[in-house]
């Protein structure tokens, strides 16, 4: 993949429910991450956004902490 595309589905953010079909978690979960600081996310407005790097990230964590 070039860099340009690399950067445009890096750039791809997700609601809360997206981020909780894309990693099988409840709401509960997704926000209990996100307070602790093992899921990434930022706020537009009063809407808290996932960013698709930040998903790619938390599944690379728990492949580490299972090895």
């Amino acid at each position: 993949m070039s860099t340009d595309l690399t950067s445009i589905i890096d750039a791809r953010l997700y609601r809360v429910p997206d981020a909780m079909r894309r990693l099988g978690l409840s709401r509960t979960v997704i926000y209990e991450l996100i307070r602790v600081g093992r899921l990434r996310s930022v706020k537009e407005g009063r809407t808290r956004l996932i960013p698709e790097s930040a998903i790619r990230e938390y599944i690379a964590l728990l492949e580490r902490e299972a090895a």
